[in-house]
């Protein structure tokens, strides 16, 4: 068992708290509305939940099995490259992952919206329709159905640190390519250099079609794919303009 490295161990404890907190206070709910990240055309979005939803979670399963994947994944890079890279990874894939599930969640959103109002719908219409769930007798089914198309991405949120792991994930097999990994439910020893592309590629699919694999349906599949094109493409440049090919740190 590898001792875990100093900064791992401030974030698992931070996640800790705030999930203990999230649990405590107000019934789960106001943790929720104050730190998850929400839609940025929702009105319960702040710009500080694009920080704080990184310590969130949703579940005792969902921080479980982060925490883990921090400590087995993070303490080796950390040590590796010290904390303040480290830390710099770990945002930095946050905040990829932020942007390209929100642009995603756009992708679907704006084309849709602007149908409804050329179909003769106001906004303040179809907010009160995404808001509520509810329509008045007056709209259409091709209305009907293009409030459906956005309902899901105006009512998102996000929590997790699943996004920053998978940046710390990617960083950590361009160090270790050759190291053999698993997991849980396939018990087979596979290279990482194949096995976290794998893992990418799986999340893509299931973004783009919502067919799940081995998560949720609920899970936010894009976050992961952007948090570990974010840890892959700062190791990329680390590696090719600032290491020796012999020493990583």
């Amino acid at each position: 068992m590898m001792r875990v490295s100093e900064t791992v161990k401030h974030l698992i404890i931070i996640n800790v708290l705030m999930y203990v907190g999230t649990v405590a206070i107000g019934n789960g709910n106001l943790f929720y509305e104050w730190f998850a990240m929400y839609f940025p055309k929702n009105d319960a979005f702040k710009p500080w939940q694009i920080i704080t939803h990184m310590f969130m979670h949703g579940g005792v399963t969902h921080i479980l099995f982060n925490m883990f994947a921090l400590w087995m994944f993070g303490t080796p890079v950390e040590q590796a490259l010290g904390s303040k890279k480290f830390l710099f990874i770990y945002i930095s894939a946050g905040l990829g992952a932020v942007l390209l599930q929100v642009g995603f969640y756009y992708f679907q959103y704006i084309p849709n919206y602007n149908a409804l109002l050329e179909s003769g719908l106001s906004a303040e219409t179809i907010k009160h329709a995404l808001v509520t769930n509810q329509v008045g007798s007056g709209i259409t089914p091709a209305q009907l159905e293009l409030l459906k198309h956005i309902f899901p991405a105006y009512n998102a949120s996000m929590v997790g640190a699943s996004g920053c792991i998978m940046g710390i994930l990617a960083a950590f097999g361009m160090m270790n390519p050759e190291a053999k990994l698993m997991m849980i439910f396939l018990p087979i020893p596979i290279k990482a250099k194949y096995f976290i592309p794998g893992i990418i590629i799986l999340d893509l699919v299931s973004g783009l079609t919502g067919q799940s694999f081995f998560s949720p349906s609920n899970t936010a599949y894009m976050a992961h794919v952007g948090g570990a094109l974010t840890g892959f493409f700062i190791m990329w440049y680390w590696k090719k303009n600032q290491f020796n090919q012999n020493r990583w740190y």
